[in-house]
This record gives structure tokens, C-alpha cells and sequence, in this order.
């Protein structure tokens, strides 16, 4: 192995899939109300926070990004053994998850100055996040040294798109994204926003009335973008994201095959991300939606 990886739960690799590629991952923090923050995935799982979610309606918990210290624990690990390390981090829009992380760079090069830590912005969200994460692993694998993967990466970080939709105004509201009259008016008509993740930042694409019509138009637009950028999608990796409803997703995931059936041979693989507490405090327990991310040259 020529260099660690590390990265936030933000990315939301599953711990399995984590271990599997060896990379270390920093947690945020989760709270509801007054009560003690949870590490993301340590003290709390995704599912069950989910389902905390779901069972205390009209409480909005909060995320905490990771501490200087968080990060400098595992960093001096790495710098003690000598070992590369490149840490790639939420969206800096996002969070100040990325300054914790430089300023524990810092902190550590002063008491190891041979030290080699590259820290990198994703520019990307939730399982794009993940699938960079991926991608460094895949460009570690083939050989390449840790400066050479970086400039990999950035190559493709633009690339990245999320379609989505949730099932809860409420969240949306509480973090200001919709106002109040707008959410009740779309709860009375059973409005689901459809929403779209596109150069660093969030933007509104349009309401569907109903969570199955909803659902579907994620799909459709993520199919528009395909054919109008004439994306060759097996130089992409495809990622579905889900929160609570497993049994839904599994439909979802059948309606996504359906609906990109003449492209099958080119999609290498469905990769499934379940949407952690960094994303799902702000889309409440029900976001569901398809990823695209160019996969890096070799």
C-alpha cells in the first residue's frame, strides 16, 4: 500500500466496505435536542438514526463535524509509520469538516516534519463523496504514487451529479431551504421536491405530486443528463442512495435498471450508499436518488 486513505463519514461508505478497501474513516457527530453528540456510525448507526428520526416527527437533530483532534489522532498514526496519507473531505461549502483536517495537518508537521499528508477537498456530497473515495482506492491500487492520485481526483470532481427526492418538507424547511408556507402548502397537495446536486452546491429541480411520481422523475432526469452530455456511462461509476425504506430502494433499484435497460451493458455496476446523518438531517428520513461520477483515466 503506497499511501493511507482517510476520509469523513460524510462519504457514507458502509464500515464494511471501508475495511475492505482500507480506509479510515473520521466521524461526524449527531444529536437530538439537548442530548449528548453520537459518533456517526460509532455510537449511533445510519439505520437507527434513521429510525430515531422517524419515530421522534417534528425534532431536527444536528450534525457536528469532526474535531482538530479527531483528525490528528489518526494522522499521527500514519506519520509515525511514515505512511502517505491523503484525507479527502465533505464539500467545504458543506461543513468546516476540511479545516479540521488541514489544521490538524499543521498541528501534526510540526512534531513530524517528513511527514506526507495531502488533505483534499471533494467538492462533492454523500455517496459522490464515497465514490471518490473509491476512486482513490482503485488509483492506489493500480500503482500510482499519492501526489499523482490527487491530481487524479481533481480531474474528475466536476463531473459529479446527484438526483434526488425526499418525502419530508420539514427538514428542507428547518434548514432553510423552503419557507414555511411553501411547505404546507406542498404537505397538503403531497408535494416532493426533486432536487439536484451540481457544481458544489444544491439546486431546486422542479415538485412531482406524489412520492412514486417523484421517485421515477429522478430517474428520468438522470437519463436526460445522460443522453443531452452524450455520457458514455461506462466511463462513470452509477451510485443509488437510500435512507430508512429498504424495502422502497428495492423497487427504486428495479426502476433504475428498467429505466436505463438499453445502457446495461455499459453501467459496470450499481453501487448502493445508504445516506448518513451529515445529508439525511437535512432531507429527513426518506432521501432516494442516482449518482454519476467519471471514473478516473488510467
Amino acid at each position: 500500500m503506497r499511501f493511507q486513505i482517510v476520509s469523513d463519514s460524510a462519504c457514507d461508505l458502509p464500515k464494511e466496505r471501508a475495511q475492505e478497501l482500507s480506509v479510515e474513516i473520521v466521524p461526524f457527530y449527531v444529536s437530538f435536542e439537548e442530548e449528548n453528540y453520537m459518533k456517526e456510525g460509532v455510537d449511533v448507526g445510519v439505520e437507527e438514526f434513521y429510525r430515531m428520526m422517524a419515530d421522534r416527527a417534528g425534532e431536527f437533530p444536528k450534525t457536528s463535524m469532526p474535531s482538530v483532534q479527531d483528525y490528528a489522532d489518526v494522522f499521527e498514526r500514519y506519520a509515525r509509520e511514515r505512511m502517505p496519507l491523503l484525507c479527502i473531505c465533505i464539500n467545504a461549502a458543506f461543513s468546516g469538516s476540511i479545516q479540521s483536517a488541514m489544521n490538524a495537518r499543521t498541528q501534526i508537521l510540526e512534531e513530524y516534519p517528513e511527514a506526507e499528508i495531502e488533505v483534499m477537498d471533494s467538492e462533492l456530497v454523500t455517496l459522490l463523496q464515497g465514490m471518490m473515495v473509491e476512486e482513490a482506492c482503485r488509483l492506489r491500487g493500480a500503482g500510482l504514487s499519492l501526489k499523482e492520485a490527487v491530481k487524479k481526483l481533481e480531474e474528475i470532481r466536476s463531473s459529479g451529479r446527484i438526483f434526488f427526492t425526499t418525502n419530508d418538507l420539514e427538514y428542507l424547511q428547518h434548514g432553510g431551504r423552503i419557507g414555511r408556507a411553501a411547505t404546507t402548502i406542498g404537505n397538503v397537495l403531497k408535494i416532493k421536491p426533486l432536487i439536484e446536486y451540481i457544481d458544489r452546491g444544491l439546486v431546486s429541480a422542479g415538485v412531482s405530486r406524489g412520492r412514486k411520481k417523484s421517485l421515477q422523475q429522478t430517474i428520468e432526469k438522470a437519463r436526460a443528463y445522460v443522453e443531452a452530455d452524450h455520457i458514455d456511462l461506462a466511463e462513470y461509476r452509477v451510485g443509488l442512495a437510500y435512507g430508512l425504506d429498504k424495502d422502497e430502494f428495492k423497487k427504486y433499484r428495479e426502476q433504475v435498471k428498467l429505466g436505463f435497460r438499453d445502457k446495461a451493458d455499459r453501467i459496470r455496476r450499481l453501487e448502493n450508499f445508504h445516506v448518513g446523518a451529515t445529508i439525511g438531517v437535512h432531507t429527513g428520513p426518506y432521501p432516494t436518488g442516482i449518482a454519476l461520477l467519471k471514473r478516473c483515466h488510467l
